[in-house]
């Protein structure tokens, strides 16, 4: 089981210097990963102070040299796919190949899509998510991409450079407990899945069995779950990934701490 921490760059975290350090400090101490949420507005109960995740994996990239980096999770529906392309290729190159692309539906908490005219209904988030994932691929495959849909266009675009990791970047699904199955089977389509409020080991293994009746196997496929969850119960179950998360108020002092405490198993 890999063990990696899960930030939120606001409030306290949103210094940029401090996720530097706290990158470092969680390679030195053993741990697997180190992630960062993706939100570009908050509730008002929360901190109003956020960095962006994208700039901020590109300082952490130079920084460490073994950690896996990566947005945890970053909601396409409110991106342009050439735009996020170009990002997760530059944070690729930047890591020699350390970073794991987080993709779902995103949240209106506090109005962040609503409030700036983004697409709230789930069914055609979910629509524009897989055609946005299909247009990522092509992009990363440095041949011209031709694509009319109804979210999206791509006119005879070439990417390059490609990315250092082949035969494409890590794709990581979202998929929150109690959705029908779709995002379950989304996840299993590519490389790993992030269930989000899992209601213990029970409700873990029931995910686990949809993404095993669409793939046949968990070969290859990461599951990262919370560490509130038994890591050593959700590792026979399948998981690959235990992720420790913080709340949105948290310091750098009470993350060191953590870091200090070293990866549980």
């Amino acid at each position: 089981m890999r063990v990696a921490l899960s930030l939120p760059p606001f409030g306290h975290l949103a210094d940029p210097g401090a996720i530097v350090e706290i990158a470092l400090a969680t390679e030195e101490a053993g741990f697997d990963g180190c992630f960062l949420w993706d939100h570009v507005y908050r509730p008002p109960t929360d901190p109003r102070e956020i960095l962006d995740p994208w700039v901020l994996m590109g300082a952490m990239a130079l920084a460490t040299s073994r950690i896996r980096l990566g947005p945890m999770v970053t909601p396409l529906t409110r991106r342009r796919p050439i735009k996020l392309a170009r990002e997760a290729l530059t944070v690729d190159h930047l890591s020699a190949g350390r970073l794991t692309l987080g993709l779902g539906l995103g949240v209106d908490t506090g109005g962040e899509l609503s409030r700036f005219g983004e697409i709230v209904d789930a069914k055609e988030r979910g629509d524009r998510l897989d055609e946005g994932i299909d247009l990522l691929l092509g992009f990363w495959t440095g041949k011209a991409v031709e694509h009319d849909g109804p979210a999206y266009r791509a006119d005879e675009v070439i990417v390059h450079p490609q990315p250092v990791q082949q035969p494409r970047i890590p794709l990581w699904l979202a998929a929150r407990s109690g959705s029908p199955p779709r995002p379950f089977r989304r996840a299993a389509r590519f490389d790993g899945l992030m269930p989000i409020e899992l209601d213990g080991l029970g409700d873990l293994e029931r995910i686990i069995d949809l993404v095993l009746a669409e793939r046949g196997s968990l070969d290859g496929f990461d599951v990262m779950v919370n560490s509130a969850v038994d890591p050593a119960g959700a590792a026979a179950l399948g998981a690959t990934w235990s992720y420790r998360s913080f709340p949105t108020t948290v310091t750098p002092a009470e993350v060191f701490a953590i870091i200090a405490a070293g990866p549980w198993t």
